[in-house]
Order: structure tokens, then sequence, then C-alpha cells
């Protein structure tokens, strides 16, 4: 079994259905059943289930069927794969032509092709998309030496501002689908990702950390720096929870452990600032992404509870996967009535429900 097949084959193991949470199993059982079936009704002639967005929502939503329990040769499964696959381009990359966001939509396409690759039969289509994000990455290539903000990060597209969630989303694509942690361009995009955390020292040289050294992430350092959260009276960038979620995710995927500083203030901002009641930081603001994020950081960071910065204990598992369930509407979808990020989208939103109660599972 070839080396990146085995390493995909191990990561996957930690993502698809196992122990559903104690809570109520017949409950999730039921979630995903009756979500599977609205976006089954969702999806049009041609596979996709929302053309008008491009390949992205259809990647997600076969991700988040597959890991929930859908096998990928279910036939709606299929269906939308297949339709994925007609986005190949012949640079490797799986984006709509003339697309702005080709990186993401490469990123979330590999997602989907690993939940699908049974026995390596999607290798090739695979080794290309990796090779396409690689080569959209912010590095000397595109005349940003290391000193540059831009450094190892990945934006919507070719020349798009790099930003921490494209990078997170490239980061995991890239581990999911085997690469190592030592792969040069996840270490290059740990660069990036560390400069996105407001933690002074010698990983984040930046100006933005001294004014809010709070240990949490922002959107991006580049270009001026940006947070979707604001910024502090002083001019820092606010921390949020999502970004900190996936910032902590990277690292991870990168390499870092417990004992790393970086882990380490992530961690205690995150302890600060536990709930499911809301993204901290942004409010109701990209609450099902926050989710999706939260539930796979905390995954990878490992253990079954998270002890907040009281010393409360949380079976985060039964807790996320209450608040998912607990939202679900008659239907079978879930919706923010909060738009921002397109989370009115049912069929998006759907997507990032499931991905949450698959990576909730043991």
């Amino acid at each position: 079994m070839p080396a990146r097949l085995a390493t995909s084959l191990a990561l996957l193991a930690t993502l698809l259905p196992g122990v559903a949470p104690a809570a109520d199993e017949a409950a999730v059982k039921q979630a995903i059943t009756k979500a599977g079936a609205f976006l089954a009704k969702c999806q049009d002639e041609e596979g996709s289930f929302k053309a008008d967005l491009g390949p992205a929502v259809t990647g997600l939503v076969v991700t988040g069927l597959v890991r929930s329990g859908t096998p990928a040769d279910d036939p709606v499964v299929k269906k939308a794969l297949d339709y994925l696959l007609t986005f190949r381009q012949p640079d490797g990359g799986i984006y709509s032509p003339g697309s702005p966001v080709a990186n993401y939509e490469t990123s979330i396409a590999m997602l989907a092709l690993a939940a699908c690759n049974a026995e390596g039969r999607l290798a090739e289509e695979i080794d290309g998309a990796v090779k396409y994000v690689k080569q959209l990455q912010w590095d000397d290539g595109e005349g940003k030496p290391q000193a540059d903000p831009a450094f190892g990060g990945a934006g919507y597209g070719k020349k798009s501002r790099p930003d921490l969630s494209n990078t997170a989303f490239m980061i995991e694509a890239l581990r999911t689908v085997g690469e190592s942690e030592n792969d040069p361009a996840i270490q290059r995009a740990l660069v990036f990702v560390s400069r996105a955390q407001n933690l002074p020292g010698p990983h984040n040289p930046l100006p933005f950390p001294a004014n809010n050294p709070d240990g949490g992430f922002y959107y991006t350092p580049a270009a001026g720096g940006e947070s979707q959260a604001g910024t502090t009276p002083n001019g820092g960038l606010r921390s949020s929870a999502s970004m900190t979620y996936a910032g902590l995710k990277s690292m991870i995927f990168a390499g870092l452990t417990k004992d790393d500083p970086r882990v380490k203030a992530a961690t205690e901002w995150l302890k600060k600032h536990y709930t499911f009641e809301e993204n901290p930081g942004m409010g109701q603001a990209g609450l099902y992404y926050y989710f999706h994020t939260a539930s796979k950081a905390l995954g990878v960071l490992g253990g079954d509870t998270f002890t907040d910065a009281e010393g409360k204990e949380h079976d985060w598992r039964d807790e996320l996967t209450t608040a998912i369930v607990s939202r679900q509407r008659a239907d079978g979808s879930w919706t923010n009535a909060n738009e921002r990020w397109m989370e009115g989208e049912p069929v998006l939103t759907t997507a990032y429900a499931l991905l949450t109660l698959a990576n909730c599972r043991k």
C-alpha cells in the first residue's frame, strides 16, 4: 500500500463513524438520517447541491455525508462526486474555470476525494490537486520571502491575500490525503499560522500581538493585518474562537504538541471562551463554521473532555452534539438566522452540521 494512502486511511479512521456520544445515540442517528434525506432532495440532475456556488458546497456535502455514515457508493454521493470531478482542470486543480476561489474549491474537493478514496481509486486526482494547491501557496516563488507576513499562507485563489481560514483548509486537506506534517508546504504554512496568533515572541515578530497578547488568533497578518472580530481600543486585532480553533488544529496538523507555547496559549484562550451558544468574538456570525472547526480542533487535540478556565470539565463531544441536534429544523436541515458567510443557505449549513456530528464521534 502506498505510504500516502496508508497515512490517509489512518487519518480518515479518526473521522469516520464510530461510537456516538452517550447523550442520545438514537437522536443523533435520526438527525443524520433526516439531514441526508434533506440533502438528497436538494441535489439537481447534474449531481450538484448548489450549482450557482461552484463545486465547493458540493464537496462539503459529499464529505459530510460520507463521514457521517453514507457509503461512498451511495447513488447520491456517487452522482455528486462525478459532478465534482467535472471541475478537474489540466493543472490538477478542481475549480470552476476562471474561479477567484480556486484554492478554496480545490482544498474542499480534496477532502471529498479523500473520503471516497477506497483502495486508492482516486489517487491520480488527489495527486494533481496536491500539486496544484502547493503551487498556489505564497512563498519565494511569488516573491514573498519568509520575512513577509504573507509567506506560507494561502488565500481563496492564486493572487488572493492569504488568510488563516483558507490556509487551515489547505493544511487539513494536505494532511487528510496523506502528506506528512514535515512536508515543506505544511511547515511554510505553519510560519503563516503562527503569525496569525496574538502571541508576541520569536514565532510572531509582527506588531499586532503586542496590542492584544491574549494567545488567540485573528484572520490574517498579511496586507496590514485584519480581524473579522474588529480591533481593540489600542488598535490590536481581536481574537475570535473560530479562528483560534482553526489555528489550533493547523498547528497540531503541522506537528506541534500540547507542550508548545503556541498550542498552550491557544488552548488557554479557548478555555476562557468555551461555549457552543455562540462563536466567541463573532456572536452568531459563522456559528456553523465555528462548530465544524471546533469539533475538528478538539478531536485532533485529543481527550474526551475539555477543561474551561474555571476548572470545569466538559464532555465536548456530548455538548457540541447536543448543540447541533437541538438546532435541526423539521425538514432535516440547519440554517443560521445570521446569514453572514452564506450560513443562511441551508445546504451549506447542513453540510457543516453533518461534519460536526461526524467529528464528535469517538
